[in-house]
């Protein structure tokens, strides 16, 4: 058995270009997993292997590989930055034990980067921090300590201070050996001297040092009280206190360099190795029954306790479907049948491999704290617990976010259409944030997703890994329909055929509910004029109907249903014909209620060069767009702002028109909230127009 203490299993985040792929590349070649450097702006990266990802420089799937560092194995997966795709990052950090945050010296704290540490935070994962490109013009380590300190809210624990800045960067002072790490320019890691640091760099040296220890003393009470008595604690009891403040998230060890120029990535691996938690130093993962009530019981890293997994993705490739798993107690071993406690069936293990990018080592068996790729399983999908039979338990499951956009696509020839099911069915498995309907009437094929770069990925990898060609409708807003009044109404169902008929009498009000209440249902009625047993029939009729509303056929939320009272038939009353009574009572009464159409909003992240700014603000506003902040930075101006999805498709080709090819942007999704009247109209004015042609 190996040692669990020697494991670490870390992700890599960050905003969109702030240079995790070349981090990750850097400690592949460090650790001597890869010997040739691949560059992500040649297409060359060991983790961004997808032809997508080569061609945009961006990194669309989170991939996995493993190496080791003084005597560690390092699981690292390398997840993507983009907003649409965060997804991903989200259920890295659900098998993660520590994170590497890494923030770009000149853009500092970005957008997504907000995004990801919110993540992070939830998930309870420790970090530390690596600012890098401290090579590129702008670069300040120091503005971005303090924009952590500001925007995130986080607590970074200066551990090494830069020498020298943009292109005199030549590395760093290491604040608790007072020691300086100097590269030379020939780009090679290794190339590196240990000694002295810079003389001018003293008095600095001293002021962050003595910050960096009295903030690591507060962890223990006895060394504190030395510290205090003017007895300094040994590099080594210092040590011990990063560690644990570092694990309980009291602060976050902040390193810097350049990964580009390969300086400075030996003192994060190094800090991934002395400061973040091994798989037993984690808060266990709660279990949960099939209802997805905590049971009080956790999955503790043990190899001898029962098997505990959790499938947290899926990919396929040229050799199958690879379901990744995370092992957190028991053991794995080839052959063996385990048993996924969300479908209830039985699946056999067949082929454990680990996987290094989209290369992969044959293994006999995998323990607690391993995180190994299974090939082949069947069932079995993101956030499904792996089990032993003999003792089934669930984890708690992962929850995505619902769509806000959709196209419409159509196979282009009779080949296509029977490849576009095959092809889409894999996808979905892939990625639970990617939905897929079929609308009956028309029978095309809708993609939902998380934006416009996400949806336009899935229709690229459709063509050209799965070979489908499709022609693509133009994007669709997910609207949704409320009410805005109070309504009391009654409903009575009647049939009668030869035998017995059908009756059933409700009534009820219709009222609006809070913004993000969904659908509420509640039952006041006395006295058994409407039996207790029909209730739920009543609550299931209104739940089937909302998923259409009366304005423009989009569903329903945010409003309350309250039976009042009724009537009942001894013979003729059944639960079918309440549903029926529901669902009549729905159509009658939803549009004596005010029915309002609601739009998507989006949270829009702008970034501009400040020669700009007015033309960028003045375009948000005719997009209806509410500024909500701008904050000037070293480079430019960052402007925070509110937009309705509906006017925000195109916007990245307008922003670069604007900006000339500078500017950049990230959105996600806020809230829904009510459409102005002309946009409402038109909206209700084009379902109507589909509907006739249907």
């Amino acid at each position: 058995m190996t040692d669990l203490a020697k494991y670490r299993n870390i992700g890599i985040f960050a905003h969109v270009d702030a240079g995790k792929t070349t981090t990750t590349e850097r400690i592949l070649k460090l650790t001597g997993k890869i010997h040739k450097l691949g560059e992500v702006h040649d297409g060359a990266a060991t983790t961004d292997f997808m032809e997508q990802e080569q061609e945009r420089g961006i990194t669309i799937q989170s991939a996995a590989t493993s190496c080791e560092w003084n005597g560690h194995r390092m699981n690292i997966i390398d997840t993507p930055g983009h907003v649409d795709f965060t997804i991903e990052v989200y259920r890295s950090l659900k098998v993660l034990d520590g994170g590497v945050g890494v923030f770009c010296g000149s853009g500092g704290v970005e957008p997504q980067s907000e995004t990801n540490w919110r993540y992070a935070n939830e998930s309870e994962v420790s970090r530390i921090i690596f600012v890098n490109k401290l090579d590129r013009l702008g670069a300040d380590f120091y503005r971005v300590v303090k924009q952590v300190e500001d925007v995130l809210g986080a607590n970074p624990l200066v551990m090494v201070l830069p020498i020298g800045i943009e292109d005199d960067f030549k590395g760093m002072v290491d604040l608790l050996t007072r020691k300086a790490w100097v590269w030379d320019d020939s780009g090679d890691p290794l190339n590196y001297k240990i000694e002295e640091p810079p003389a001018e760099m003293a008095d600095a040296v001293e002021e962050w040092r003595e910050k960096l220890i009295e903030t690591a003393v507060e962890q223990d009470d006895a060394l504190m009280e030395r510290y205090l008595e003017g007895d300094e604690p040994s590099v080594d009891e210092i040590k011990s206190c990063i560690r644990k403040g570092t694990i309980a998230l009291d602060f976050f060890p902040t390193y810097c360099g350049s990964a580009f120029k390969n300086k400075g990535v030996q003192l994060v691996l190094d800090a991934v190795v002395d400061y973040l938690p091994d798989p037993t130093e984690v808060t266990p993962q709660p279990e949960v029954d099939m209802e997805g009530n905590e049971t009080g019981e956790m999955a503790t890293v043990d190899p001898q306790k029962p098997l505990r997994a959790l499938a947290f993705k899926i990919m396929d490739d040229r050799f199958g479907a690879l379901t990744f798993i995370r092992i957190y107690s028991g053991t794995l071993g080839k052959g063996t049948t385990v048993l996924n406690s969300f479908t209830g069936k039985t699946e056999r293990i067949g082929r454990i491999v680990e996987m290094h990018a989209d290369e992969r080592i044959e293994l006999d068996s995998a323990q607690a704290g391993d995180i190994v790729a299974v090939i082949g399983m069947k069932n079995v999908q993101t956030g499904h617990t792996l089990c032993d039979p003999k003792a089934p338990a669930t984890l708690e499951p992962m929850v995505f976010p619902d769509p806000v956009i959709s196209i419409a696509v159509a196979p282009k020839d009779k080949s296509a259409a029977e490849k576009l099911g095959i092809a889409i069915g894999k996808m979905v498995q892939e990625d639970p944030s990617f939905r897929v309907e079929t609308d009956e009437e028309s029978g095309e094929t809708i993609l939902k997703g998380m934006g416009e770069l996400h949806l336009d990925i899935k229709v690229d990898i459709l063509k050209r890994t799965h070979g489908v060609e499709v022609d693509v409708g133009k994007p669709q807003v997910a609207y949704r329909e409320t009410v805005t009044q109070r309504v009391e109404d009654t409903y009575t169902h009647k049939k009668q055929t030869g035998g017995s008929g059908q009756f059933a009498k409700i009534e009820y009000t219709v009222e609006p509910g809070e913004p993000g209440s969904g659908y509420q249902f509640e039952s006041t009625v006395t006295g058994g004029n409407v039996p207790r047993e029909f209730w739920p029939a009543v609550d299931k009729g209104f739940q089937k109907s909302m998923v259409k509303g009366v304005l423009a056929g989009y569903p329903c939320l945010d409003f309350k249903i309250t039976l009042t009272d009724g009537g009942y038939h001894p013979v003729d009353s059944s639960a079918v014909a309440y549903e029926l009574a529901a669902g009549a009572a729905y159509r009658q009464s939803m549009p004596k209620a005010g029915p309002q159409l609601m739009e998507p909003i989006m949270k829009v992240d702008v970034f501009t060069p400040e020669d700009h700014v007015g033309d960028v603000i003045g375009d948000l506003n005719r997009r209806r767009g509410m500024i909500k902040s701008q904050e000037p930075g070293s480079t430019g101006v960052r402007i925070k702002a509110e937009c309705p999805l509906s006017e925000m498709f195109g916007y990245i080709g307008d922003l670069r028109t604007m900006t000339s090819g500078r500017g950049q942007f990230s959105m996600e999704f806020l809230h829904y909230m009510p459409c102005p009247r002309n946009v409402a109209e038109d909206v209700i004015k084009e379902a109507k127009e589909r509907d006739a042609k249907k």
